[in-house]
């Protein structure tokens, strides 16, 4: 049996060339039009090929005529009878590849020659979004003219007009809206035409939205999607979580709300997060903004005043919780010191800012600055060098440097928090009373408890705040001895470097190490609950 096995085969392996040959043969004048090779279409043609002859994913050499963008060959093939509506496997027609091009005259002659002008790709994009998207107006005004549907969606619940709008594609969006197309309509993550031109800073197309009726002050509700921006954000908001400074200017001439706090955030709050963002992308997966135009963030600040934004405004929500700078009630000028943003806050003080607001659990600019609420040093924004200046600031427009919030926390805490040993100096030689601040918090952790790494979010150890919490408790006259008091509340606590566990034991967090930590506080725009549109939301460094 096997020499016989062997025999057979060889047969197969003998065939297989001949089997391969006769599939590459197969549409000899598609893979000809495939190398734009027009001489052997034409020769090919004359001897009696098919013009309907697909390759092995259905492309035929009208669907390549159209992806060569070839206006001449594209009418030899349909005189000799190519079908214009014919798809690949793929579900691609020759009209999506001709509007792809953005090729007027091509797209005019396969809806001449029966194209469907409503021919979809299989996510449900229509030929005419492919157009909108491309923006050249020639096939939009053919598909126009031909009964394509304005208002189709596809999957995510896109019409053209939002296409054409996130594009910046202004001719389009203007024929697209004398034809009839929906200025309100709204996608699936909640994002109108007008939400997805400012977001993208394409200015000229929101100014011909609203023209059109668009309302500047519209809110965006969102449906399935999760990410943010969330229910409630206006396109002022937008174009300042963008960067997009220039066009929020116009969107006030515009009237839009500078108050609007339907979001949970003032546009005054979000610049905060603007100006100075986290390291790294925020919790919803957006970096920090490109931006666009040459107004800086100060001038909108200043801007943003001149309208009519209440410099205090304080916020209605926002995280709370266990080592976290409570945002409810948090002023514009409180988290530009949450920062260490010291330009923002001068800039808030001129306008008119009250300097000494706390948020609504008590905690003031001050502890903002040093630190309070920081879960993970080294990834949130401001340097040391700039929270000692912060810090200064705030001790020099009346913060009393021994207040206690409602959670029993102080600045040094806030010193402790993000590992900044050069601010607990700072505090110390400041007067901070360490029959104060050295106390438990409403958690069970002192400061130098939270140095030593028990506290949530990251348990990774400071030994230089250590050491400077050290010098200030010697220097007050105050004891250093166990920095782990008896009565912390160790639900959520990460083990200091004593208690970690070793190689082999579980990790901090499992089931079977007892306490876990605690989810990190969101690093995006201050107070703003996580939810996006269905398409990407921010992109890179806005300017100052």
């Amino acid at each position: 049996m096997r020499p016989t096995r062997i025999a057979a085969r060889g047969l197969l392996l003998a065939a297989l060339p001949l089997a391969t040959a006769a599939i590459a043969d197969e549409a000899p004048l598609a893979d000809a039009a495939e190398e734009a090779d027009w001489d052997a279409v034409r020769t090919l043609l004359g001897r009696g090929a098919d013009a309907n002859d697909a390759q092995v994913d259905g492309m035929t050499a009208l669907h390549w005529a159209s992806y060569h963008d070839d206006l001449a060959a594209a009418r030899l093939l349909i005189e000799a009878g190519a079908d214009a509506s014919a798809e690949n496997r793929y579900g691609v027609s020759p009209l999506s590849l001709a509007c792809s091009n953005g090729n007027g005259p091509l797209v005019a002659l396969l809806l001449e020659a029966g194209a469907d002008p409503n021919t979809t790709l299989p996510g449900g994009e229509t030929a005419l979004m492919t157009a909108s998207r491309t923006g050249v107006p020639g096939p939009i005004s053919a598909l126009l003219a031909r009964g394509a549907e304005v208002d189709a969606r596809e999957r995510n619940g896109q019409t053209a007009l939002m296409w054409a709008a996130a594009e910046g594609n202004a001719e389009a969006v203007s024929l697209l809206i004398a034809a009839g197309a929906d200025i309100r309509a709204e996608a699936a993550s909640g994002f109108t035409p007008l939400f997805f031109a400012v977001r993208e800073g394409k200015a000229e197309v929101v100014r011909r939205l609203l023209e059109a009726g668009a309302d500047v002050n519209e809110a965006m509700r969102p449906g399935r999607s999760r990410r943010s921006p969330a229910r409630g954000y206006a396109p002022l908001l937008l174009a300042v979580e963008n960067g997009h400074f220039e066009l929020a200017a116009e969107l006030l001439e515009a009237g839009a709300d500078p108050n609007d706090m339907r979001s949970g955030v003032t546009a005054l709050h979000m610049i905060s997060w603007v100006r100075k963002p986290n390291l790294g992308d925020d919790e919803s997966g957006n970096p920090a903004p490109i931006g666009s135009g040459t107004m800086t963030s100060l001038q909108l600040v200043e801007a943003l005043v001149a309208h009519g934004a209440d410099v205090n405004a304080r916020l209605d929500r926002g995280p709370t919780g266990r080592g976290v700078l409570g945002r409810p009630g948090a002023t514009p000028f409180l988290l530009a010191s949450m920062t260490a943003d010291v330009p923002l806050m001068k800039a808030l003080l001129a306008l008119g800012a009250d300097p000494t607001l706390p948020n609504d659990q008590g905690s003031t600019p001050l502890m903002a600055a040093a630190g309070l609420g920081c879960l993970a040093p080294g990834e949130v924004a401001g340097t040391e060098e700039e929270a000692l200046e912060a810090v200064a600031l705030a001790l020099e427009l009346g913060n009393d440097i021994n207040a206690v919030d409602a959670n029993g926390e102080t600045a040094m805490h806030g010193a402790a928090y993000k590992n900044l040993p050069r601010v607990v100096d700072l505090l110390a030689d400041r007067g901070a009373d360490a029959s104060v601040w050295n106390r438990e918090n409403a958690h069970g952790w002192t400061p130098l408890a939270i140095a030593e790494g028990h506290r949530p979010g990251n348990f990774k150890p400071s030994p230089e705040t250590v050491a400077a919490l050290h010098r200030a408790l010697l220097a007050s006259g105050a004891t250093t001895g166990s920095s782990v008091p008896e009565s912390r509340d160790r639900a959520g606590e990460s083990p200091s470097p004593s208690e970690a566990p070793s190689p082999s034991a579980p990790r901090p967090g499992s089931e079977d190490q007892g306490p876990r930590t605690l989810p990190r506080e969101r690093s995006a725009a201050p107070g703003l609950p996580p939810d996006s549109p269905a398409t990407p939301g921010r992109k890179g460094r806005a300017s100052d």
